[in-house]
């Protein structure tokens, strides 16, 4: 039987500069999860290419980067900001081909500041900020992995209150999300907020497995708190 490689090249357009480059995707069919950290992150299983170093596509050549959740259109004057901040300044690159850890942080790095630039949704900022916390947390650089938490944590909270997130994310799982950020972060009153906000809208949710992740995090950080001596 002949092994599927898990690697393609798709040929994209680049939205800014309208030229034409490769970027590389992995096969779903090639990808294996073995479980899930607390704050939802996929943990694959070992040996396994990471898909999400190829969510960011690149130009090459005018650096402009987006991943697939970026609206097509841009905003009065944000296309000649995100040519004046980056294009003018770019040197040709090419992120085709297999990304180390550190050439998917970059890529992630430069999508978060092009979103920035181009005023896409809270919600996009925040995804790609905490897949930023992801990679640093393997790599084991714990300062890093929490300052780009902190910045999911709140554009996270930035969408919920200013944005309809139901078309790419249910309210329960932005909420539990806030709670585990919070959480992880030692925002202890912040993340037993969110969670009780999870527990009380499980009438209306059928994400059942998110439900009772929020229920054990409240529960256990009402007995820390209270262990030391805090109000819960």
């Amino acid at each position: 039987m002949t092994n599927i490689h898990p690697f393609y090249h798709k040929e994209t357009k680049c939205a800014l500069c309208q030229q034409t480059f490769n970027t590389t995707k992995v096969r779903k069919s090639t990808i294996k999860v073995a479980g899930h950290d607390t704050d939802l992150k996929p943990i694959y299983e070992d040996g396994q290419i990471n898909p999400s170093f190829y969510n960011v596509s690149v130009c090459r050549h005018c650096g402009y980067s987006f991943t697939e959740d970026f609206a097509p259109y841009f905003a009065p004057g944000t296309a000649d900001v995100l040519r004046a901040s980056i294009s003018d300044h770019w040197v040709e690159q090419d992120y085709s081909g297999e990304r180390t850890s550190s050439k998917a942080i970059k890529s992630f790095k430069l999508a978060l500041y092009s979103g920035v630039l181009k005023k896409e949704k809270h919600l996009t900022l925040a995804g790609l900020a905490l897949r930023i916390a992801w990679i640093y947390r393997d790599l084991g650089r714990n300062k890093e992995e929490k300052r780009f938490m902190s910045i999911a944590a709140r554009e996270y909270e930035e969408a919920f209150s200013k944005e309809d997130v139901s078309a790419k994310m249910s309210e329960i799982k932005v909420l539990y999300l806030l709670g585990e950020l919070n959480h992880k972060l030692g925002k202890f009153d912040k993340a037993v907020s969110f969670f009780s906000n999870v527990i009380e809208r499980q009438r209306n949710s059928n994400e059942k497995q998110v439900i009772e992740m929020a229920r054990e995090r409240w529960h256990e950080l009402r007995k820390h708190m209270k262990a030391q001596g805090q109000s819960a």
